[in-house]
């Protein structure tokens, strides 16, 4: 969490519970505004998806999702 959005915390933990309400909502619509469909990501966020995408993990356009229920049959034992 980045500072400025820290202090904008703090200061709304000073408003009466009402006025809390309604900076939430705008808060709200001010990010639906920015991105609709919640596809954009935080830096942190971004930070994350890169690591896990270099670290070895298979991309699922790799996989043969068409057969895997053949490869797992094959390969995993129980």
């Amino acid at each position: 969490m980045s500072q400025l959005v820290k202090e904008a915390a703090q200061m709304m933990e000073l408003l009466p519970e009402a006025e809390q309400r309604f900076a939430c909502e705008l808060i709200r619509k001010l990010v639906l505004a920015w991105d609709p469909d919640f596809t954009k990501l935080t830096p942190d966020e971004a930070k994350r998806l890169e690591k896990a995408e270099n670290s070895g993990f298979v991309d699922e356009t790799n996989v043969d999702w068409e057969n895997l229920g053949d490869w797992v049959e094959t390969h995993i034992t129980e």
